[in-house]
């Protein structure tokens, strides 16, 4: 175990993670971020973004080494290490890394959320050209196109009221007969022209070369393709950072729980982002948690 004591480890390398580290190292608090990837989160698979305010088109590769090249310039270590568990040790706390372990005086998690993939044949490699996981993130850019919304809850149908708004054509494929969200959306989504439910239908492939061309689904044991240039895949999320230690209290969706100074159910470690149980999840708010998050985490340092 390494003797250096951190005032604060950042575990995840992405909007939320790197903001924190940019507000503690301003207030000179000795900051190390653990990424096991590369830093930037679920935002560098995107072409580009236009809804973070003051820096239109740019492209979510940009933003991510931009955010990380401020936070090193004010000082903050990146470790490029799995963190495997957090616990308590005396007024410390002992992070688990895959090379060792490490000291911190307080820890924010901000692990994000892996969104569940289909896992079918073109899906992969059209990530970011047509295959999405944000409406509102990238929704605008299949303006008067055709798309399908794979999903049958909320998220779902929230999704294609929004692109509805957007788009030629909205698709929405669910492989049951009836959705699990709320039935005023869908009374919703069937007074709308342009959106035709897909039901009983599970989804075999995505087609196209540089970008999406096409959608195959399997409904009635019988293949039907439906040529869309966009798939917006709202089929849940999977918060990061449970398993750090069994103490960390969850919701039923599976995401950590916060207090409103996002201090979450074990003193000294805190949440922000993607991953706490919370209304939005988009850039603004992963950012503005980084900020809020450091606040709480001085006033926890100063007990």
């Amino acid at each position: 175990m390494e003797n250096n004591v951190y005032d604060l480890v950042i575990i995840g390398g992405g909007p939320a993670g790197l903001t924190a580290a940019i507000y503690a190292t301003r207030a000179t608090l000795n900051t190390v971020v653990f990424e096991k990837n590369v830093c930037g989160g679920q935002i560098i698979e995107s072409k580009k973004v236009d809804n973070y305010p003051g820096l239109p088109h740019i492209s979510g590769q940009e933003f991510a080494e931009k955010l990380q090249r401020q936070a090193e310039e004010y000082g903050a270590e990146i470790r490029y290490e799995e963190v495997t568990g957090i616990k308590k040790d005396g007024k410390e706390f002992v992070i688990n890394g895959d090379f060792g372990d490490y000291r911190a005086r307080a820890v924010v998690v901000a692990a994000g959320v892996a969104p569940r993939h289909l896992d079918i044949p073109g899906e992969a490699k059209l990530i970011g050209r047509g295959v999405s996981f944000c409406a509102t993130c990238d929704g605008a850019f299949f303006k008067d196109k055709a798309v399908a919304v794979i999903g049958g809850g909320n998220t779902a149908l929230y999704d294609s009221i929004y692109l509805s708004d957007i788009c030629k054509k909205v698709y929405l494929v669910h492989r049951r007969n009836e959705f699990r969200g709320d039935a005023i959306l869908v009374d919703k989504l069937r007074n709308k022209s342009n959106v035709e439910f897909i039901l009983s239908a599970i989804p075999v492939s995505v087609k196209g070369e540089k970008k999406v061309a096409s959608l195959t689904v399997e409904q009635d044991g019988l293949e039907k393709e439906l040529a869309v240039e966009g798939i917006f895949e709202a089929v849940g999320h999977t918060a990061q950072g449970a398993g750090l230690n069994p103490a960390l209290e969850v919701d039923e969706a599976g995401y950590l729980i916060a207090d409103e100074k996002l201090q979450s159910s074990i003193p000294g470690v805190f949440l922000a982002g993607d991953l706490r149980q919370k209304r939005v999840r988009q850039l603004t708010t992963a950012a503005a948690d980084g900020a809020e998050v450091v606040t709480s985490v001085l006033e926890y340092l100063k007990k």
